[in-house]
């Protein structure tokens, strides 16, 4: 079964970023994607909450919804939209960051809104605190396809390993990671927290990216990592979407999902333990 996670460079429009995404899902789908995944932050990247206020919509009415799920059912595709920013009825007026399951229908399978909020200082110049803007979900989601079972997370979610375990256990046999991962961070940790979470469930991890430098109307723009992975349950790096935008392809063969388990069940030796 072939997926393609879709690259992208966004900034903090989202009528400019539809027409990037739309392109590069059909371009995925003419490659023979069944399975297409956009990142994190899909619709704009904004550290402005004037400009998110400004540009987000609720999920009912939000236009870059609406359209990812025309073109999945026009192209007869499996889509991940890897996530949105979107108005909620929260009394503090925060947003979700919420992530899509669409079929090929057109349908929402599934929605998960990001537990994990990058609340740190990466540096003497740099922090995030994404806690104020938007509020954090709480519940694990696995949604299901016609191919396989998908585990539903975003971005800084990566290194909590212990909601990837509990997705596995649920039985999850993909795990989707969309994100928007900081540079810095990412050049050091991207790839080993996202090979150590297909090793510890055993299971394929699909993580679209953003990348580059995503410019601003409304301040001063930021940079992403890059590098989309595809990784295999034994651990494999299969594909690695570079620095540049684009779709990068890989074929995943789920059996090696009860293959890896089989080798190493670690999945079903839990212990419970006292202390500390």
């Amino acid at each position: 079964m072939r997926v393609g996670l879709v690259q992208l460079t966004v900034n903090d429009d989202p009528v400019e970023n539809l027409v990037a995404t739309r392109t590069l899902v059909r371009e995925a789908a003419a490659g023979g994607a069944r399975f297409v995944l956009t990142p994190e932050c899909t619709n704009a990247l904004s550290s402005s909450r004037d400009q998110q206020r400004a540009v987000f919509h609720h999920e009912a009415d939000d236009p870059t919804l609406a359209a990812l799920q025309a073109e999945a059912a026009a192209l007869g595709i499996w889509l991940l939209i890897g996530s949105l920013g979107l108005k909620t009825h929260d009394p503090d007026g925060r947003f979700a960051n919420r992530s899509f399951l669409i079929g090929p229908d057109g349908a929402v399978v599934a929605r998960y809104d990001k537990m994990h909020m990058f609340d740190v200082t990466v540096s003497e110049t740099e922090s995030y605190r994404e806690s104020a803007g938007y509020r954090p979900g709480a519940r694990a989601v696995v949604g299901d396809t016609s191919f396989g079972r998908i585990g539903m997370t975003v971005c800084y979610d990566v290194r909590f390993p212990y909601l990837y375990r509990a997705l596995a256990q649920a039985g999850a046999q993909i795990l989707t990671v969309p994100a928007a991962f900081n540079h810095l961070t990412g050049a050091a940790h991207w790839e080993v927290l996202l090979r150590a979470r297909a090793i510890e469930t055993g299971c394929f991890v699909l993580a679209p990216a953003q990348t580059g430098f995503h410019p601003e109307r409304a301040g001063k723009g930021r940079r992403t990592h890059g590098h989309s992975l595809v990784i295999a349950p034994w651990g494999e790096v299969l594909a690695d979407g570079g620095s540049e935008t684009g779709v990068v392809y890989a074929d995943l063969d789920l059996s090696q999902v009860d293959a890896a388990r089989g080798r190493i069940p670690s999945l079903s030796h839990d212990r419970g333990f006292s202390g500390p």
